[in-house]
């Protein structure tokens, strides 16, 4: 399974590295997986292939590094989000929309792109434990907020670890494959509904 050959250590390194991983992600989005050629990316990064194929063997490389990317953006946006929940201690049903959002606003952005790493980007074992590890500590999060909101779950550990697993799934289900007729957003909101029912909290919106 392929993996980025090594790390940049200079400055002048890192921007040639992100230079080339903007070029795969615009590429990617713009021409699919099978279009998107490392020629093709090397010359939008405005770099030789030599220098491309020093960091990156092959295109399945440059997916992982975008899945690298996706989950520290996603780990940081969930926890600005979390801290900010901390912080206001909002009512039930805000709490829910807020993780909802977060998560939704995430995969809106690029969505063809989400699909290609969901669908084909490898997932080696410390890609694995990266999710799981992220998954964990928004289980932990959301267990804060169910006690927190006294809602009457049974084993909260348990429900909030269900809730994330869930979210993610639906999340992913409703901005990148969402049914005939449907858009995104409707999508998002009926996860939102879903939970919310679940949790025995009546909408006020």
């Amino acid at each position: 399974m392929s993996t980025p050959r090594k790390r940049p250590r200079q400055q002048r390194s890192q921007e040639t590295y992100d230079a080339i991983l903007e070029a795969a992600a615009q590429l990617f989005e713009a021409l699919g997986y099978t279009g998107a050629t490392t020629n093709k990316i090397a010359d939008r990064a405005g770099v030789s292939i030599g220098s491309l194929y020093q960091y990156f063997p092959n295109k399945d490389a440059l997916l992982y590094a975008l899945g690298e990317r996706h989950v520290r953006a996603l780990a940081a946006a969930m926890t600005s989000a979390m801290a900010d929940l901390r912080a206001a201690a909002p009512p039930p049903e805000q709490t829910i929309r807020t993780l909802y959002s977060t998560l939704a606003q995430l995969h809106d952005t690029d969505p063809h792109l989400h699909r290609l790493l969901y669908d084909q980007a490898p997932r080696p074992a410390e890609a694995a434990a990266q999710l799981r590890a992220l998954q964990t500590e928004m289980a932990t999060e959301v267990e804060h907020h169910l006690r927190r909101l006294d809602l009457g779950a049974p084993d909260p550990t348990l429900t909030s670890l269900l809730l994330v697993q869930a979210a993610e799934a639906q999340i992913h289900g409703a901005i990148l494959d969402p049914p005939p007729g449907r858009t995104p957003a409707e999508c998002v909101a009926a996860a939102i509904a879903l939970c919310l029912a679940a949790l025995g909290i009546r909408p006020t919106t």
